[in-house]
C-alpha cells in the first residue's frame, strides 16, 4: 500500500525525499509498537531495520521494549528458584 502525505515545501526543504520516508517509517513504527498494535519485529521490519537496530531507535525515543514491571520482574525472578 502507498500513502501519499502533502507537506509544505519549507518542511521538507532541508531532506531528501527518501530522508523523510525513512523518518516517517520509522515514527510510525515507534507508535504502533508504542501502542502494542504490533510486534517488535514487525515494528522493525516496517522501519527497514534489524530487531537490534529497532530496540535502539526505541531507546533513543523513550519508548520500553519490555513492558513489565519491577514488581513483576521480582515476582518471576523468585519463582525460578535460582542457585
Amino acid at each position: 500500500m502507498q500513502i501519499a502525505v502533502n507537506l509544505p515545501n519549507d518542511f521538507v526543504s532541508f531532506q531528501s525525499a527518501a530522508d523523510i520516508e525513512k523518518d516517517m517509517r520509522l515514527s510510525y513504527s515507534l507508535w504502533l509498537f508504542k501502542n502494542a498494535r504490533v510486534t517488535l519485529s514487525k515494528a522493525a521490519e516496517l522501519a527497514g531495520m534489524d530487531i537490534y537496530e529497532f530496540m535502539a531507535a526505541c531507546k533513543q525515543n523513550d519508548v520500553p521494549v519490555i513492558d513489565i514491571s519491577k514488581e513483576e520482574l521480582l515476582e518471576e525472578l523468585a519463582g525460578m528458584n535460582l542457585p
